[in-house]
């Protein structure tokens, strides 16, 4: 989803994992192509099937996830040479998942390419964080923690900061980040806006007043947002304010990929102040 909310707002992004060699792996490839992600590092495993997930309503703001994972599930399957040593280092955004991190060779490939990376500008860690791919809150702190100390920016939610931090208090997980040596922390506080924090400036964006119909992908478009911001050279203030947009303008659609806004709906929708 972040890869392709970056691409609706205009720029090159790829995705790097497997699928299975089956109806649905080549059903995801074919729908990324069409949302204009790059999927030259989609690799098919020659055996697991694709995984499912289960998304219900219920309530709206927060959706209940249920995940269908047969074990070495592809996607936990990524090598190091699945990624060059070229496009690793020409990225102007690396973005990982820390859902990523729970297993399999996924998770000792991500943190050779993150070691490789150095330390680069912008090397991103989402703190995403689901209960069902960790066998217990301990091992996705240490995991976290460890991708963290390699990247730039950490973002996550309140209940992830806990999760990955120890923390819950917003200010609190801010800091214990920017210790940890990240550049620019953002942690997400739901109905109380957001928060980014760097050494010298701290910013809370207010909520955007919207008709909520499904909050599943918000985050993303938020972190598509952020991208663009970002690769746009803007102010903490002005990436805040265009990211957290995106967040609210999806949450108020029903889709997740499909609705990601372009530049030209984003900017409509916050010159309206939000709702819809």
């Amino acid at each position: 989803n972040v890869a392709v909310a970056a691409a609706k707002l205009g720029h090159k992004s790829a995705i790097v994992t497997r699928v299975g060699g089956d109806p649905l792996g080549e059903y995801v490839v074919n729908k990324l192509r069409s949302l204009g992600v790059n999927t030259d590092f989609v690799k098919v495993s020659e055996s697991g099937l694709t995984p499912v997930v289960l998304a219900s309503q219920d309530p709206p703001e927060d959706p209940k996830i249920i995940f269908h994972r047969q074990p070495f599930a592809p996607d936990t399957q990524l090598q190091v040479g699945d990624l060059d040593s070229k496009t690793l280092h020409s990225a102007k955004i690396f973005w990982v998942s820390a859902c990523a991190l729970s297993q399999g060779p996924t998770a000792e490939s991500i943190y050779n390419w993150l070691d490789q990376r150095g330390r680069a500008i912008h090397t991103i860690i989402d703190l995403d964080y689901r209960p069902s791919f960790w066998p217990h809150a301990a091992a996705a702190q240490a995991a976290a923690q460890k991708a963290i100390a390699s990247c730039t920016i950490a973002i996550g939610n309140i209940a992830e900061c806990q999760v990955a931090l120890g923390v819950s208090d917003p200010q609190d997980a801010a800091t214990e980040l920017l210790k940890l040596g990240v550049k620019i922390a953002i942690v997400k506080m739901g109905g109380d806006g957001v928060l980014l924090a760097t050494e010298s400036e701290r910013i809370i964006i207010a909520p955007l007043a919207i008709n909520l119909v499904c909050g599943l992908g918000a985050g993303d478009a938020f972190g598509g947002a952020l991208v663009h911001g970002l690769l746009s050279g803007w102010d903490l203030k002005q990436i805040g304010e265009f990211a957290n947009s995106a967040g609210a303008y999806l949450a108020s659609e029903l889709m997740c990929a499909d609705a990601m806004p372009t530049i030209e709906i984003l900017n409509s929708f916050i010159r309206a102040g939000g709702k819809r």
